[in-house]
C-alpha cells in the first residue's frame, strides 16, 4: 500500500522539478546580462534576448525599438521576473490584433514577467519609466517571445 502512493508521489515531484522554469541563480543571471546590455547600449546583445522565430515583422520592428529606447543613456533602477498573475496568463494565450489588422499571437507560453524601470537625467531634468514584457523558456533560457502569426 505504502508502495503505490510512494510512486506517484516521486513522479509528481520529479516532474514538477524538471518542468520548473529556470532556478533563481538563472533569473538573476539572465537580469545581470539585460542590465548590463541595457546600460551600456549593446543593441545586439539586447536584440539576442528576443525570441524572432515567425515573427510578425511589424512587431518585430516595435520590440526591436522598445528594447533600445533608453540604451546606453539611462540607468535600471530596478529589474525583476515576477510571476504571472491568472489576468497575465489570460492575456498572454489571446489572439491579438497587430499593428496592420493581422491576427497574432506569442509563439511560446511566458512563464514570467520582465519589469523594468528606468530612470533617465539631463540638463532638463530626470524622468522614469517602466515597462512589462512575458517571458518564456525556450531551450534552457530565458527569452523576449515577439508575436507571431496566428495559426
Amino acid at each position: 500500500m505504502k508502495t503505490r502512493l510512494f510512486l506517484p508521489a516521486l513522479l509528481l515531484t520529479l516532474s514538477a522539478f524538471f518542468l520548473h522554469a529556470g532556478s533563481p541563480a538563472d533569473e538573476k543571471a539572465f537580469l545581470d546580462k539585460y542590465k548590463a546590455a541595457f546600460e551600456k547600449g549593446d543593441k545586439a546583445s539586447l536584440e539576442s534576448f528576443l525570441y524572432t522565430k515567425d515573427a510578425h515583422p511589424m512587431a518585430l520592428e516595435f520590440f526591436k525599438m522598445m528594447q533600445s529606447d533608453g540604451a546606453g543613456t539611462a540607468k535600471i533602477s530596478k529589474i525583476e521576473l515576477v510571476d504571472l498573475t491568472p489576468e497575465d496568463v489570460k492575456k498572454a494565450g489571446e489572439i491579438q490584433t497587430g499593428p496592420d489588422g493581422s491576427k497574432t499571437q506569442l509563439p511560446l507560453k511566458p512563464t514570467k514577467k520582465l519589469k523594468i524601470s528606468v530612470e533617465t537625467k539631463d540638463a532638463n531634468g530626470s524622468s522614469s519609466s517602466s515597462t512589462e514584457n512575458f517571458v518564456a523558456e525556450k531551450d534552457g533560457k530565458y527569452v523576449i517571445p515577439v508575436p507571431a502569426k496566428a495559426k
